[in-house]
């Protein structure tokens, strides 16, 4: 396969990765939240969240998710466009042991209740 976009990626940036460096998505993200937790992980309309802050938001709306009693393995639906409250709502699903669904925003009602 011609990889055409490899040409757009800076520099240092691998081409590929190891699938098998981290044990779950959630170790990938706890590690970046502390060895980048000052820095931008994301920005949208000029307002920035930081690896620290997507990590403490998550562990609180993680710990309250968990504190309404959903179990380990209980699905999670989200609900959202692209902003910056979804990577902290993903994060928080994940790092609490539930399974996050990604719900389109656009759905009508019944539409949604079908899923």
């Amino acid at each position: 396969m011609d990889r055409f976009w490899l040409k757009n990626y800076p520099p240092g940036v691998p081409s590929d990765i190891d699938p098998t460096a981290y044990a779950s998505v959630v170790t990938l993200f706890e590690e970046s939240f502390s060895k980048y937790r000052d820095r931008k992980a994301y920005v949208c309309m000029d307002k920035a969240l930081t690896f620290g802050e997507i990590d403490s938001l998550s562990q609180a709306l993680g710990a309250w998710l968990q504190g309404r009693g959903l179990k380990r393995g209980a699905r999670v639906a989200i609900m959202m466009p692209n902003v910056l409250q979804y990577p902290v709502a993903v994060a928080a699903v994940l790092r609490a042991g539930f399974i996050a669904v990604n719900v389109n925003p656009l759905y009508t009602a019944r539409e949604l209740e079908h899923r």
